[in-house]
């Protein structure tokens, strides 16, 4: 049979070590007793019924240390303040956004007094033209020096007008747009809410003030015509003012002259190229939401475009005329003053002096 062991907590502290104290094997320390399975009747117990001189304690219950209760209770915290900050967090919910304003569009088609004025010699044409001294592309459409509002930082202020350039740039001078294919690059600048009035405008086209597309970007039949230089030249304004605390306009007024020729008629250079001249006027909106998204509410669309013949509907592509080609004759198709569902038709002469003189 073995020795003695040891008590459950080592050697009572200051024991003597070795085999030198002879009772150090029956001396135990008071851990040890509390650990017993066993337990001795006291002496007034056992003058009673009890039979066997010793009882088996129940063993010791260990409870949860006093680090994993502070960690259990961090937990229960935890998890019900989250619970809490999805039923009530501290944030104010953001007003109701207003509705967006339907996109409000005039195009009026200038009619020339005569025969338009043509040439091979696209460089002396724009010469003699009134757009001799403007810019080329985008860089037509400078950003102004921009100031901060009372509710809108610079950077805001930037970011809308960066955003109406952006617009001005796809839809007037984008290749792929102007030849009437593209019109993704256009519609991903929009707001939401204006996305199925644009959509209605190429699925349905009508000439009601709401639904032209050519009211949204500058397209070109392209049975008809073709670009003679993609180089469009661009002079004109842009100006952004606050319209209200949550509201940043910026108005767009350019000059766009395209250089055109007959489809097919190739790029020889026998072919005679004619200018035609787009001015546009756009207004666009944009609340804090458009800003961050890099998009805009466009709101006013006005356009007046020539040489065109007021007897063609420019309602989906533009028409134009061509070099030595004359407007025919006759107007609009007559129009109902008391039919709100339709704009009233309206037509313009292009002035000689806006054509270039070859």
């Amino acid at each position: 049979m073995g020795g003695p062991g040891n008590p459950p907590e080592g050697s009572p502290e200051g024991a003597p070590g070795g085999g030198e104290d002879e009772y150090r094997s029956v001396v135990f320390d008071e851990s040890f007793v509390r650990a017993a399975r066993l337990q001795e009747f006291s002496a007034q117990e056992r003058i009673a019924d009890h039979a066997p001189a010793v009882r088996r304690r129940p063993p010791l219950r260990r409870g949860l240390s006093r680090q994993a209760l502070v960690l259990v209770l961090l937990i229960a915290v935890a998890f019900g303040t989250a619970i809490y900050m999805g039923v009530r967090h501290p944030y104010q919910t953001p007003a109701a956004r207003e509705s967006v304003e339907p996109l409000r569009m005039t195009v009026i088609p200038l009619a020339p007094e005569g025969k338009v004025p043509g040439t091979a010699d696209l460089a002396n044409l724009y010469e003699h033209s009134p757009a001799a001294q403007f810019r080329t592309g985008a860089e037509g459409v400078p950003l102004p020096a921009s100031r901060r509002t009372a509710h809108f930082s610079d950077s805001q202020v930037v970011s809308a007008l960066s955003t109406a350039k952006d617009y001005i740039v796809r839809s007037a001078l984008d290749p792929e747009v102007l030849t009437g294919g593209e019109v993704r690059a256009v519609r991903v600048l929009l707001d939401p809410e204006q996305l199925d009035q644009f959509d209605q405008s190429f699925t349905r086209p009508t000439a009601d003030g709401r639904h032209a597309p050519t009211g949204w970007l500058v397209r070109f039949d392209p049975s008809r015509a073709e670009l003679a230089d993609n180089k469009v030249r661009v002079q004109g304004t842009l100006q952004a003012a606050e319209a209200d605390a949550s509201t940043l306009e910026v108005t767009a007024d350019h000059t766009f002259v395209y250089a055109l020729r007959a489809t097919g008629s190739g790029s020889g250079g026998k072919d005679e190229v004619s200018l035609f001249t787009l001015r546009r006027e756009l207004h666009f909106r944009f609340d804090r939401d458009d800003l961050r998204l890099h998009q805009a509410q466009l709101v006013v669309s006005y356009v007046q475009a020539g040489p065109l013949s007021c007897a063609e509907d420019s309602t989906n592509h533009l028409r134009p005329l061509l070099a030595g080609q004359t407007a025919k004759e006759g107007g609009p198709a007559g129009t109902d003053p008391y039919a709100t569902g339709s704009a009233t038709a309206l037509c313009g002469t292009l002035a000689t002096s806006a054509q270039p003189k070859v």
